[in-house]
């Protein structure tokens, strides 16, 4: 599927969420004498969301890339600071939301690093580089490739039609030989 906004991306919208989770999170635990734990954290978090936004509207898949990483790299980080906190005492009322809000940023580099693979194999180089020669040589490509698969069907239905003429004839030409042989043998 092609995403031309990137508030339509899977990937960002589940950065979007697992950052208004973190500021739940952040709301009701207590941070006081943790450091600047809790502005670190839910800056990481909305890193994650608009790295993927930032990367996205550069339109030339190497800065998409780039900052995919970027990305990914926050949502690291999200993960480490929200592990300290699970080893914390005063968080241990949090444990399970804590656990949640990991396995939320574990997803979202899955995603991230899914995508970046399918991003360093394309021979697309990004909108930014797509000319409309391009894109009407895709657009050819796929009505050759619709092509070749009705062609397909139509040889994969004709094989099917000859082979069961086959079997007719050859169950006409039994039948044939068999009343042949009746008639002879006086039977009929």
């Amino acid at each position: 599927m092609k995403y031309k906004q990137f508030e339509e991306l899977p990937v960002w919208q589940a950065a979007i969420e697992f950052a208004l989770k973190v500021f739940e999170f952040t709301d009701k635990a207590d941070f006081r004498g943790f450091g600047d734990t809790k502005n670190q954290l839910e800056r990481a978090t909305v890193s994650i969301s608009n790295n993927i936004a930032e990367g996205f509207e550069r339109g030339a898949n190497t800065e998409l890339i780039y900052f995919l990483y970027i990305s990914k790299g926050f949502a690291g980080e999200c993960r480490s600071m929200l592990r300290l906190c699970e080893h914390a005492a005063r968080f241990s009322n949090f444990k399970s939301e804590i656990s949640n809000l990991i396995s939320r940023a574990v997803g979202i580099s899955k995603q991230l690093n899914g995508w970046l693979e399918s991003l360093k194999n394309s021979k697309i180089k990004g909108n930014r580089f797509f000319t409309n020669k391009e894109r009407e040589k895709i657009a050819r490509d796929k009505e050759f490739a619709e092509f070749d698969a009705q062609m397909a069907e139509f040889q994969r239905q004709h094989l099917e039609m000859l082979e069961k003429r086959q079997q007719d004839t050859a169950s006409a030409r039994a039948a044939k030989e068999l009343d042949d042989d009746l008639l002879a043998a006086g039977v009929r």
